[in-house]
């Protein structure tokens, strides 16, 4: 799932990543064939490229998106239901049990550093600009200093998340070894993470909602693909200084694993058109990766210094107690508000939906990925009740993020009891969200704060958008921060739902394409 192979210890039969060898030769079309690949969100940048790869081969490429996570479990299960995968890595997939054997072929198609890019203002006032010496530890001193904030993804959600905690947890180690649980600095990591104020289930979104509001953060940890995409969008108030760490980076290789035999084919023939030079100086220019192909001369704007890799987790204990601990212990605690429509429309199969949904974020769901997207220790949370009217909030603090805390009992307790009546007042419920968001904000400063809006109909009774957008736009400018993330959901209306989504800076998830558990699993990458 995450991170990279930093060397190519093991050897596939198929375009195996050995070093110094000739690019391969441009393939020619062979008979048509179908090749399905499972995928992570981050190679949607290469679909433009597609055609041109079925009219040179004769496969078609047919992707399905899914989280780093979801998609491991789904490999190692054997119920993935593709051919091959593409995700940005596949370390972590590795240290799962038949991770490392759960492909037949393994080939790295392009490169990508995690590092950090910094507002040009910024890089100059610290010296960074035109430095190659800024170490992990020097961003690490700003960030105590209160000097810098910053913007990454979700480390369970995203891999550059991951390899960014993993890469800061080795650096701050200072060990040259595979990372062991005896390394991991606590009170630096705590620290660190102190200065994450942006996160996000995937870092094209977190590029995305960077640019949109500069004051979010002064800096933002991702693939240099995507800082160097975003500087030359346009998008920034003012340019990056892109920062390579001197002490080291995690590299993602975008290795294409092949899951089934009798794909051989297709498969060898997509890969050595990606590997051709022609198909590596095009993925260079259009998506500002590096080339994984020998040979292929690097383009000026990828700086020419030699990379360092950091060293990732030996065992997957070591990489989950790090995960854990990321959520539990170092990150700023999160104060997830959920509202939710219990109006008469729910009831039946909704409301069961919607309460083995959030018994599952308690932690119900037991799965790989579920074990991450469950409620975290120090988290807040507020469940708000709506229909003709909004409910009393009810607020708990989990102090124990064991399944079978208390905290989350008393979670599952007053979940378990939920009923529905009456008409949709959405515009009155996420007016009061925002009020207590505010409230909360003034007493702890330092919680992440989001909402979710879960509904299953439209706007019916009580406060209209305009309404609410008028309230909106007096609250403080810390509450106007806040965003909301809206799950589709039944005959909810989609438009009204993304135009709350875009005014407030979220995102929305569509359950009516998968569930409310699914849902709601994603949008736990973004609080």
């Amino acid at each position: 799932m995450f991170g990279l192979l930093a060397a190519c210890a093991t050897v596939f039969a198929v375009a195996s990543c050995g070093s110094g060898s000739d690019p391969p030769p441009e393939p020619g079309p062979g008979r048509p064939g179908v090749l399905r690949i499972l995928a992570g969100s981050e190679v949607a940048d290469v679909e433009p490229l597609l055609d041109d790869l079925r009219a040179a081969t004769g496969v078609t490429v047919r992707l399905t998106y899914t989280g780093t996570l979801d998609g491991a479990e789904k490999i190692i299960g054997h119920s993935s239901g593709a051919d091959a995968v593409w995700f940005s890595s596949d370390r972590y997939l590795r240290l799962l049990p038949g991770g490392a054997t759960a492909a037949v072929a393994r080939t790295p198609v392009m490169e990508s550093p995690v590092v950090l890019g910094v507002r040009s203002s910024l890089a100059t006032k610290f010296g960074w600009t035109g430095n190659p010496n800024v170490t992990w530890s020097d961003i690490a001193a700003k960030v105590a200093s209160g000097e810098l904030t910053y913007a990454m993804t979700n480390p369970a959600a995203s891999n550059s998340g991951f390899s960014a905690l993993v890469g800061v947890a080795a650096a701050l180690a200072g060990t040259s070894d595979a990372l062991r649980a005896s390394d991991i600095r606590g009170d630096a990591l705590t620290s660190f993470f102190s200065g994450q104020t942006l996160t996000a289930g995937s870092s094209g979104w977190l590029a995305d909602a960077f640019a949109a509001r500069p004051q979010d953060a002064g800096g933002m940890i991702n693939y240099e693909s995507v800082l160097l995409s975003l500087q030359r969008s346009g998008r920034l108030h003012e340019p990056l200084t892109i920062v390579y760490p001197r002490d080291g980076i995690i590299t993602a290789d975008y290795p294409m694993l092949l899951l089934d035999p009798a794909r051989r084919d297709e498969y060898t023939r997509v890969v050595n058109w990606l590997r051709s030079p022609a198909a590596q100086r095009r993925l260079q220019t259009d998506t500002n990766r590096r080339p994984a192909v020998p040979g292929v001369p690097l383009d000026p704007r990828f700086p020419a210094a030699r990379l360092i890799e950091l060293p990732f987790p030996a065992t997957q204990a070591v990489a989950d107690e790090l995960l854990g601990s990321y959520f539990d212990r170092f990150r700023r605690p999160s104060h997830a508000i959920f509202v939710l429509d219990g109006s008469g429309s729910m009831a039946g199969q909704r409301l069961a939906g919607l309460k083995s949904a959030l018994a599952g974020l308690t932690g119900g769901d037991t799965s790989l990925s579920g074990r991450f997207t469950r409620f975290r220790g120090r988290e807040k949370i507020t469940l708000l009740l709506f229909n003709s009217s909004v409910g009393r909030p009810r607020e708990f603090v989990v102090t124990d993020a064991q399944a079978s805390s208390p905290d989350l009992a008393a979670v599952r307790s007053y979940i378990d009891g939920l009923q529905v009546q009456g008409g949709t007042a959405i515009y009155s419920a996420l007016t009061d969200a925002y009020h207590l968001a505010s409230s909360s904000i003034v007493r702890d400063p330092g919680y992440l704060t989001s909402i979710v809006l879960m509904t299953d109909g439209e706007n019916n009774t009580g406060l209209s958008a305009a309404q609410f957008r008028a309230d909106y736009q007096e609250l403080p400018q810390q509450a106007r921060d806040v965003r909301t993330f809206c799950v589709i959901f039944g005959e909810a209306r989609p438009d009204d739902l993304r135009s709350i989504a875009t005014d407030t800076g979220g995102a929305t998830f569509d359950a009516r394409a998968s569930s409310l558990a699914e849902a709601f699993k994603d949008i736990r990458g973004y609080q």
